[in-house]
This record gives structure tokens, C-alpha cells and sequence, in this order.
């Protein structure tokens, strides 16, 4: 598979908002100084413009295009900050992420890593691991968990200890006590395929076909799980 990291959306869109920005700035002045010529082609000769006046206009007016340049400078720095991510983001491509999903892929047997987020404690929390029609193959009590990530490994096993056929399951949480009200946010791993700058930031393209951001990222490989 040919990994590829675009950078022509980068470019392009620099390119774009830098000549877009410029052309409002041209704009602006000349409307400026055609309604500045036209008011004093149209001024009253008994009550002419005062300098004062003039100069408060020109003062304004440098303003607003001294403000349009510091856009144009902000634009151009918010397009180099999104190419400079693309290309740290690069540095994940290969490797494994943990990223929001609850889908498990059960091969050969292998054990399958993965995870729980809790946004806060919980007193007593369980797991349910279930097959492609819903039936729960293992239920397995993780007790109190304490808030943050909470790395698992399942074995493939059964409730009684058979293994599974391989295939895809699914995973769930549930809480009874005190903080049971809190969020659990399932999480999995994947391999990144490539990486993108899209309008929303920078996008990460998953092996298992999701489409992920980068601020999903909970953890990058090799993390020490608890077997189940």
C-alpha cells in the first residue's frame, strides 16, 4: 500500500487566502481614495475640508490597512503552522494509534488491545465483549477504576475459556455506584495509512477505513495492557 502525505491542499490554500487577502486590501484603497478625490472635487468652497479632517481620514484609513496586513500576515503564519503539523503528523504514519471505536478484530486467535477513557471515577465498572449478533461472549468486572485511560487486552477467550471463532466483536461498559453517571469512551487501536490537512485540521486515515483528527489520539502503540 502506497502511503502518501498531500500537501497540495497546504499550498493551495495559502496560496488562495494570501491572494484573496491582498486583492480586498487593493480594493479597500481604491475605493478609499476615489471617495476621498470625489469629496474634495464635491466639497463646499465656502467651508472646504479642514486639514484636520483630511488627516483624520488618511489616519483611518491607514488603519484599517494596517489591520488588513497584519490578516494577511496571520493568514500566511495559520497556513505554515497547518503544513508544519501535516509533517509532524507524518511521523505517525505506520504506526498504531488509539483512537476513539469499540469494534474488536479477532485474528488467528491473537489477543486485541485496546482501552476505556474514563472522564472520571467510577465505583464498580463492567465490561461486556459481544459477537456480530449482539450475544455477550465474555463479561469481565474491571471493579473501581480510577478516571483516565485503562488499557485492556482480550485473549479471545470465552466466559468459560474457549476460544472464539475469529471475526468481528464489539465491546461496552457499564457503572453501578458512585460515579456511574460518568462518561466511558471506548477506545481501539489502528495503523495510520496517511495524513491529510483538511479545513477541520489535520486528518488521519486509519488501516481499518475510519477517518479520524488528530486531537483523537489517546495514546500512540506500544502501551502496557491488563489482560482480561
Amino acid at each position: 500500500m502506497a502511503l502518501t502525505v498531500p500537501n497540495s491542499v497546504t499550498a493551495t490554500s495559502a496560496t488562495e487566502a494570501s491572494t484573496s487577502i491582498a486583492s480586498t486590501n487593493a480594493d479597500s484603497e481604491s475605493r478609499f481614495l476615489k471617495l476621498l478625490v470625489t469629496q474634495l472635487n464635491n466639497q463646499d468652497p465656502l467651508n472646504p475640508l479642514e486639514n484636520a479632517e483630511l488627516t483624520s481620514q488618511l489616519a483611518q484609513m491607514s488603519t484599517v490597512s494596517g489591520i488588513e496586513k497584519m490578516n494577511t500576515a496571520l493568514a500566511s503564519l495559520l497556513a505554515q503552522s497547518g503544513s508544519s503539523q501535516v509533517l509532524q503528523s507524518a511521523s505517525l504514519i505506520g504506526r498504531s494509534v488509539l483512537v476513539p471505536g469499540e469494534n474488536l478484530e479477532l485474528k488467528q486467535g491473537a489477543p486485541v488491545d485496546f482501552a476505556v477513557d474514563m472522564t472520571g471515577a467510577a465505583q464498580s465498572v463492567e465490561l461486556n465483549i459481544t459477537d456480530a449478533a449482539g450475544h455477550v461472549v465474555r463479561n469481565y468486572p474491571l471493579g473501581a477504576l480510577p478516571a483516565g485511560v485503562k488499557a485492556l487486552s482480550w485473549d479471545g477467550l470465552d466466559g468459560d475459556g474457549a476460544q472464539v471463532p475469529d471475526g468481528s466483536y464489539k465491546f461496552n461498559t457499564t457503572a453501578t455506584g458512585e460515579g456511574a453517571a460518568g462518561a466511558r469512551v471506548g477506545l481501539t487501536y489502528a495503523a495510520v495509512t496517511s495524513v491529510a490537512l483538511g479545513a477541520n485540521g489535520v486528518a488521519l486515515d486509519l488501516a481499518d477505513s475510519r477517518k479520524v483528527s488528530f486531537g483523537d489520539i489517546r495514546l500512540i502503540a506500544g502501551a502496557p495492557a491488563s489482560s482480561l
